[in-house]
């Protein structure tokens, strides 16, 4: 079964005038550890220089194999982790400049949305404790959070009665809805969506996806959305960005990167999607190889030990991001 044969919301997300003040633009993003494997220190380039906007009320998905640096940049957008260098900047005021207090003020404008739901609530604390405690980081009484609690639980398609129970009394998806209507206590516009629905059934995640996006519409949220899943990522996603090595190798709208895939490892990655009505296999481009060491990358294009489109050029020269095609941009001397 494939999320194609599910049936989704027909609701799009709500849209921006393009000359909007986008909601987020990062520029030059990096995040380097710094690594001692015996042999010396190294620097672990998890994410190495990725520039990208989203615009107000829209959805961005970040897309790529495990290790290609999707979570690392989810965190950093938000300062979970601290940027090694770069501009990361929420309605044009810079989050990588900010120091503690300054950046407490700003959380009520951003969220994030972990992969396991169980794991990042407590689960000695009650569902109204752990929806509300937002709310109460930020001053307000007992009697408004009771009320924002029940409101929360409404949109979130739970029962009043859920507030009284522990996270253990329910199912992966109803888990996964009490940390959405966590997200949303402080009315935030950004939230960071980090593989979201990827433990969940595939009808559940059907649900899921429908709720993010109905509150999308209705809300005017905007949203960071990982995966590696590419059903869910042509399903919610207004732009797609394909990771590579902490870098992004293509960026541009769902349908530009899902009908006319430009880079080779974009390609690569679509035709390893089953089909959704045969549930067969496109014809593949293999990838050759493994994903090479984020420790030490190779020279010129990240890509080409894997590439079947690499020519000496990609080992001398790392390919500049270029337009191919309105709103459609790829870092390849070839595309």
């Amino acid at each position: 079964m494939n999320l194609h044969d599910i049936p989704l919301s027909s609701a799009a997300p709500a849209r921006t005038a393009p000359d909007a003040v986008p909601m987020l633009e990062v520029i030059g993003l990096k995040k380097h550890f710094p690594v001692d494997n015996g042999r010396g220190a190294k620097v672990l380039r998890a994410v190495d220089g990725i520039s990208l906007s989203v615009p107000r009320g829209q959805t961005l998905s970040l897309v790529g194999e495990s290790g290609c640096g999707k979570s690392t940049t989810g965190k950093c957008l938000i300062r979970l982790t601290d940027p090694t260098e770069g501009r990361i900047l929420l309605e044009g005021e810079d989050l990588a400049k900010m120091n503690s207090s300054q950046l407490r003020a700003m959380r009520q404008r951003m969220q994030f949305i972990f992969q396991d739901p169980f794991s990042s609530m407590n689960p000695r604390m009650r569902v109204r404790d752990i929806i509300g405690e937002p709310l109460r980081n930020f001053g307000h009484d007992r009697a408004a959070i009771r009320e924002r609690v029940a409101q929360l639980l409404a949109r979130v398609s739970l029962r009043p009665d859920a507030a009284d129970r522990y996270p253990h009394e329910f199912s992966g998806g109803q888990r996964q809805r009490i940390v959405i209507a966590r997200a949303l206590a402080l009315d935030p516009g950004l939230i960071v969506c980090d593989e979201p629905v990827s433990a969940l059934d595939v009808s559940v995640q059907a649900q899921v996806i429908n709720l993010l996006m109905d509150l999308q519409r209705d809300l005017g949220l905007t949203y960071v959305f990982i995966s590696h899943d590419l059903s869910v990522v042509r399903h919610i996603s207004h732009r797609v960005a394909v990771m590579y090595l902490g870098k992004i190798v293509e960026i541009g709208t769902r349908d530009a990167i899902f009908d006319r895939p430009a880079h080779p490892y974009t390609r690569a990655l679509l035709a390893a999607v089953p089909s959704a009505r045969q549930g067969q296999r496109a014809p593949v481009e293999v990838l050759k190889g493994e994903i090479p060491s984020p420790l030490s990358p190779p020279s010129g294009c990240a890509f080409r030990t894997r590439c079947p489109m690499a020519q000496p050029r990609c080992a001398e020269e790392a390919p500049p991001p270029r337009l191919v095609a309105p709103e459609q941009q790829v870092a390849c001397h070839f595309a």
